[in-house]
């Protein structure tokens, strides 16, 4: 009896693991491996895009950082991979400080075509662009995913999640955020605290974005920018911070999940 219960059990964990791949990283997972899974098993894929910029007292790769912290914490909920991180992007008006990098839009788009065509190439079906940075950059996400889309036969989603979250900035901290602000912040400081350097903060270091037609700087007269004047500054709450980010991870996957039932619904 125990050599039969230590064979079922030895059967029911190798049923279970030929069923899970032994990582949800395309750049860690061996190519045989991909082949069993993809698309047989798998057939979505979650790509963050970010780039390198100031974020306040947080890192500078925070757009990189919050989107990969993102797909791994939903990624074994919706069956996907995760691709490599698109840590460059089209930065903007911020470009001008230390460290920043700014890819010009001509480079920029193509790039993520074959990017998107190269994933669509390996058989996905469905392909989540998780963008971890605004402005003109998700104006080319937006355009390029539809392209790809309807030239290959695929299906794209792309979340700004900070954007979509912004219901769940509100209902954490009641009040609105910003760019390295409250709910930025708070979003990385809950994936690694050491990212935070609360010890350098001020809050001269924040400006509230202008209202449409007042005025415009670049570069960017402060590294923190808030949504609404008065509103969004850090506070570095621990316990808010992780709060933030399971109900903004909880959002963004049913978001995702729900649009897949609804693509699958439609038999598109």
């Amino acid at each position: 009896m125990k050599l039969l219960l230590t064979s079922l059990c030895f059967f029911a964990f190798f049923s279970i693991s030929a069923q899970t791949p032994s990582t949800r990283e395309m750049d860690r997972i061996n190519w045989m491996e991909f082949a069993e899974f993809v698309p047989g098993k798998i057939n979505t894929v979650l790509l963050p895009t970010g780039t390198l910029e100031p974020h306040g007292v947080v890192n500078n790769g925070a757009d990189n950082t919050a989107p990969y912290a993102m797909a791994k914490a939903i990624a074994n909920d919706l069956n996907a991979l995760i691709a490599p991180t698109l840590n460059y992007g089209i930065t903007g008006s911020m470009a001008a400080y230390p460290g920043a990098f700014q890819i010009t839009e001509e480079a920029y788009a193509p790039f993520i075509k074959d990017i998107l065509k190269g994933l669509a190439k390996n058989k996905f079906k469905n392909i989540i662009i998780l963008n971890g940075h605004g402005g003109g950059q998700t104006a080319v996400l937006q355009k390029i995913a539809a392209e790809v889309a309807n030239e290959l036969g695929v299906r794209t989603l792309v979340i700004n999640w900070w954007s979509y979250a912004s219901d769940v900035t509100l209902e954490v901290f009641k009040e609105d955020g910003g760019h390295a602000g409250l709910n930025e912040t708070a979003y990385i400081q809950a994936i690694d605290p050491t990212l935070v350097h609360k010890e350098r903060y001020n809050p001269d270091q924040a400006t509230a974005y202008p209202k449409t037609g007042t005025w415009s700087a670049v570069p960017f007269p402060s590294s923190i920018g808030l949504y609404q004047e008065g509103q969004g500054y850090p506070n570095f709450d621990e316990k808010q911070a992780k709060e933030y980010f399971e109900k903004v991870n909880a959002k963004v996957l049913k978001l995702i999940q729900e649009t897949i039932r609804k693509w699958d619904l439609a038999g598109l």
